[in-house]
């Protein structure tokens, strides 16, 4: 039998929840690139890296081309270029938000009132 489709969903995002493969796919999502000038972009050691991209390539979020010596990484699906903007969006909203919030806070902080 198999998984329901929200359980799936699950577990595509528990892949996303880590900061380097979403800097990863953002990287990914501008063009393909080494796993050398993925690196100064992350800032992590190359191991960490390396074993980010492995979770990546195990559930079918990049794929690999080696040209001699060379492995690229690219998105393998543009789709996911497209969830990050969203997301960017979502989190944009979000913070736009508790910015106001916060503004609220700070004024009646200052004025003595309490926030409405």
């Amino acid at each position: 039998m198999s998984a329901p489709l929200y359980q799936l969903k699950a577990e595509f995002f528990k892949t996303l929840g880590h900061p380097v493969r979403i800097r990863v796919l953002e990287l990914l999502s501008q063009r393909d690139h080494t796993v050398s000038e993925m690196l100064p972009e992350v800032g992590v050691e190359a191991a960490h890296l390396s074993q980010q991209l492995a979770v990546l390539r195990r559930a079918n979020l990049v794929v690999s081309r080696r040209e001699g010596s060379t492995v690229s990484y690219a998105l393998a699906s543009p789709e996911l270029a497209d969830l990050l903007k969203v997301a960017r969006s979502i989190l944009s909203g979000v913070l736009a938000g508790q910015a106001e919030l916060l503004a609220d806070l700070r004024a009646a902080q200052t004025d003595g009132k309490p926030p409405s």
